[in-house]
């Protein structure tokens, strides 16, 4: 955790905002109890005054604090696109962010799944889920497609920004959207004094600091600023909540009149409305679907409990019916929840050939041990790829209690940052909890955290990182924001009380009421109430929550990795560039590409290959060097020359082939292996997991391997040792058996083998190679056998091809 004094520019103007908002409240605070205010009444009009009628009415508060609110919007989507320019410096920053571009953009040329390009480890890499169930196949192309693993919720919105050519204005639009949903959210749960049935209250003071708070938060400045999915997640679940208040406050009034409602009344279209937005959470964040699901009962409990209006008539003794107006206000929801599971279901299956999950697919064949990547608990769980140190320092036992307490209780650290910018103003939120679960109509904005804190402790990783936050619990902020707002107009009403404590007080309480006295008191402590709530979350960004978000900034470079206008700077109009990050692939390629085409740069045979498919056009390497000691990088575009007529012997580096194309009781990592006998410093290494055979298959690209002689050169160490198969068309066509000469101790260095070449059939499609770990026999003392796992490692170094076939062949 950073904080001290401001460092930052941003930090300063929102510290210097701060004490403005302090002085502006105290100087009103001041002016309020002096007794000159207190006796100021009516200014008579000046002499010759003319006057044409009645006193021009005062805006309602109704109008007053929607026009507030459209403010606050403003403000919030102007502080968003700066954080895009100034924070993210012009584009999407983590691997994440960059994974929804790429799948935005590929939805935005109409594609789920796009067929996948040959050779495919020039396209595929990480957080993209290749489908074999596609049949067919064609030039140059594979018949298989490949999809971004995310939901498509997000993508979807994010691909109309793409189709409007400003896929960058869209997070500034969720912030606009989200501080209006959040005083809705508010004027429907928190209304201030007693509101009309199928109404909010007409003016509205929590809502209007519930909205202050949305557009001052720098957490979702962060998640509408960069290409992520938690700002619309927390659109959807603010508007869900809302709109099942709205519909059954309609439905409410409806029967409290009398009135007949259509099959397309008020109610009905709120009910739809949040039912659309709960389907489009599922097809965001399914677990945050799950937290909202649990939520609603909470909202519907006390609408339907005996008594109220919308419960329906009971008749004699038997348990109360369902209402029809529920049921019907049930069925609309349901309704409105189909097209966003739809697109769910539409996108598991384009991605996967079936209808299940595009994540578990992409790990159980990028990652492992086998099921490391599930939503639950148990040994296994963690996946040693993506997540390595993590599993290794938090999982050694597994993901059981403990460990799912230890991950919920960091991610419970760095959120008290999220709501108001400081750890310390977190408690506003909590006293807000406590306000609301005493008021039933309150009671399900104190639940909704609880529940989307529960929703995420299956899964086992924290998901944290600075600037971002505890991020799987940002879909909640905008309740925590309700929240907050709650505590601290119940602290100045209660300063206020207080102030206006004594016997002239005490009287007019007598006489006036509860009611009348808010009335009177409420008004006059608002303004500088809201100056105060004001200057919170503005200090806690200047003393506590800038220092993350600078870190953010400043992080693997300080730059998005791929940048098209550096691109055109160098004068690349047409060609390939192939790039080096993961993060500049997905920034870069485009299913659909048209003069310049951006491709992952290998270092090996394969950069050849895909300019050969491509027609052999002018080729660039894009370079993203990141300082030693940390910096901003630099980038640089330079000329990559292959040459007129292919080599008479090529190499495929092993880590190159990842990810492999299944996996079974055994999974396959790049792993470095630098000052090693190791191509390039890099391997692909296979790793046993469990009993039975430990086997992982490979592709390789077979258009320009038919006729050719390939040899596997392989690593060992200890006393690892296996077999490399070769298989065509899915039949076994040779196979090598590779052990150490002599078992090797712990730490002993890699021994590389160069196995004997073996041809490749000219009428071959499909190529593969199946890495098989060796199990060896033991017996103990009373001569029962059994197998033992081989400790040391054996890995895939490097593939030589010689011969082969050119594009033109």
């Amino acid at each position: 955790m950073r904080a001290g004094l401001p460092r930052d520019p941003a930090q300063w103007i929102a510290l210097a905002l701060a004490l403005a908002a302090v002085l502006g409240g105290a100087w009103l605070l001041r002016r309020g109890r002096s007794p000159a205010a207190a006796r100021a009444g009516p200014a008579p009009p000046r002499p010759g005054a003319a006057r044409s009628g009645p006193d021009p009415a005062p805006p309602s508060g109704a109008a007053l604090g929607a026009a507030i609110a459209a403010a606050l919007s403003v403000v919030a989507a102007l502080l968003s696109a700066a954080y895009v320019a100034v924070y993210l410096r012009g584009g999407p920053r983590i691997i994440d962010a960059t994974s929804y571009w790429l799948e935005a953009r590929a939805m935005a040329a109409g594609h789920l799944a796009w067929p996948l390009d040959e050779p495919a480890a020039s396209v595929l890499g990480r957080f993209l889920v290749r489908n074999d169930a596609v049949g067919g196949t064609m030039a140059g192309r594979s018949a298989a497609e490949v999809a971004v693993l995310f939901p498509p919720g997000y993508p979807a919105l994010l691909a109309l920004g793409f189709l409007a050519g400003a896929p960058l204005a869209i997070g500034p639009a969720l912030a606009a959207a989200l501080a209006i949903a959040t005083y809705d959210l508010a004027a429907r749960f928190a209304p201030e004094g007693p509101a009309p049935a199928g109404s909010a209250a007409p003016i509205r003071f929590v809502p209007l600091v519930a909205a202050l708070f949305s557009a001052l938060c720098a957490a979702l400045r962060y998640h509408t600023a960069d290409t992520m999915s938690h700002g619309l997640a927390a659109l959807c679940f603010t508007v869900a909540l809302a709109s099942a208040r709205r519909a059954l406050d309609e439905a409410r009034a409806a029967a409290a009149t009398g009135a007949a409602t259509g099959p397309l009344g008020p109610a009905v279209r709120a009910a739809a409305l949040a039912g659309l937005a709960a389907g489009w959470l599922a097809a965001t964040r399914p677990p945050s679907a799950l937290a909202l699901a649990a939520t609603l009962p909470f909202v519907l409990l006390p609408a339907i409990a005996p008594g109220s209006a919308a419960a329906g008539p009971r008749e004699g003794e038997p348990p109360p019916r369902p209402s029809p107006r529920l049921v019907r206000l049930a069925a609309a929801m349901a309704l409105g929840a189909l097209p966003g599971l739809a697109l769910l279901a539409a996108h598991q299956h384009a991605a996967t050939g079936a209808f299940a999950s595009s994540q578990a697919a992409y790990y159980a064949v990028s990652d492992g041990p086998p099921g490391c990547f599930r939503y639950g608990f148990g040994a296994g769980v963690g996946c040693v790829g993506e997540h390595g140190d993590f599993v290794r320092h938090n999982l050694a036992e597994g993901y059981g209690f403990l460990a799912a307490a230890g991950t919920t209780l960091r991610r419970l650290k760095l959120h008290l940052v999220d709501a108001l910018n400081a750890e310390p103003l977190a408690l506003l939120v909590l006293v807000g909890a406590v306000i609301a679960w005493r008021r039933p109509r309150s009671r399900a904005l104190a639940i909704a955290p609880l529940l989307q804190i529960a929703a995420y402790a299956p899964f086992y990783f924290d998901g944290n990182y600075p600037g971002g936050g505890a991020r799987f619990f940002a879909d909640v902020l905008p309740v925590e924001h309700v929240l907050a707002a709650m505590a601290a107009l119940a602290l100045a009403e209660h300063a206020a009380m207080a102030a206006h404590a004594g016997r002239a007080a005490t009287a007019a309480r007598a006489e006036r009421g509860p009611a009348r006295r808010c009335g009177a008191l409420l008004p006059a402590a608002l303004l500088p109430a809201a100056l105060f709530a004001t200057a919170l979350p503005l200090a806690g960004f200047a003393f506590r929550a800038g220092f993350d978000h600078a870190a953010l900034r400043d992080r693997e470079g300080g730059l998005p990795m791929f940048d098209p206008a550096a691109v055109t700077r160098a004068g690349v109009s047409r060609g390939l560039v192939f790039v080096d990050t993961d993060h500049g692939f997905n920034l870069g390629f485009d299913p659909a590409p048209e003069d310049v085409a951006v491709l992952r740069y290998r270092g090996d045979a394969i950069d050849r290959m895909a300019w050969e498919a491509r027609g052999r056009p002018p080729a660039y390497r894009y370079r993203f060097a990141i300082p030693d000691g940390g910096g901003l990088a630099t980038v640089s575009i330079t000329p990559l020359v292959f040459d007129a007529e292919p080599p008479g012997e090529a190499r495929i580096e092993g880590e190159s082939l990842w990810p492999p194309r299944a996996q079974r009781g055994a999974f396959a990592l790049p792993e470095h292996a630098g000052g090693t006998c190791a191509s390039g410093g890099r391997l692909l290494a296979v790793h046993a997991a469990g009993r039975g055979e430990a086997v992982v298959r490979v592709g390789l690209p077979a258009p320009w391997l038919r006729g050719a002689r390939i040899s596997p050169r392989v690593a060992l160490s200890g006393d690892g040792a296996g077999e490399v198969r070769l298989l065509v068309d899915g039949a076994l066509l040779h196979a090598w058996r590779v052990e150490p000469a002599a078992p090797s101790p712990p730490g002993a260095p890699l021994a590389c083998a160069d196995l004997p070449p073996h041809p490749i059939p000219e009428d071959a499609v499909e190529i593969e190679l199946a890495l098989a770990r060796e199990a060896r026999e033991t017996c103990g003392t009373s001569e029962t056998c059994g197998t033992r796992e081989t400790q040391g490692l054996f890995a895939l170094d490097a593939l030589s091809v010689v011969g082969g076939n050119s594009v033109d062949r």
